[in-house]
């Protein structure tokens, strides 16, 4: 087992997002690393989505190396109901699980859902839905 699939991955992850229509309208294209500029976030309604923390553990068998990585997306929106944060995370959902996603080294086994978690926050951050996945990822 090795870390060196987390990136790849991550930008697999990426790559699926800002191709979905639906998420890349939902979002506006906003899909970012860390969060943006505190500009951006303070804007009235203003939607986006960061790629989240990752914690992973190995995944081998007798003839592969790989990980389980278990990663959040995060939808943050301003607005004052989770009306459009739900759809977008539903969206997020449909662009990764069971879709397959090239990797620039190694490939994706699997990729399931493990949980969402939808919280109230600040006014920048009104609206929060954590979304969590496990992808099955091999070397070679």
């Amino acid at each position: 087992m090795t870390y060196a699939l987390s990136w790849p991955l991550q930008k697999a992850v990426y790559a699926a997002l800002i191709a979905d229509p639906a998420v890349s309208v939902l979002s506006g294209g906003r899909i970012h690393d860390a969060p943006p500029h505190a500009a951006t976030q303070t804007e009235p309604g203003a939607i986006y989505v960061t790629l989240g923390e990752e914690t992973v553990r190995p995944f081998e068998s007798a003839d592969h190396r790989g990980g389980a990585h278990d990663f959040a997306v995060t939808v943050h929106s301003g607005a004052s109901g989770f009306g459009l944060a739900k759809e977008l995370a539903g969206a997020i959902c449909d662009a990764l699980i069971d879709r397959p996603l090239p990797m620039s080294r190694g490939h994706l086994v699997a990729l399931r859902f493990l949980g969402g978690q939808a919280q109230r926050g600040r006014p920048a951050d009104r609206r929060r839905i954590t979304l969590r996945f496990r992808a099955l990822v091999e070397d070679g």
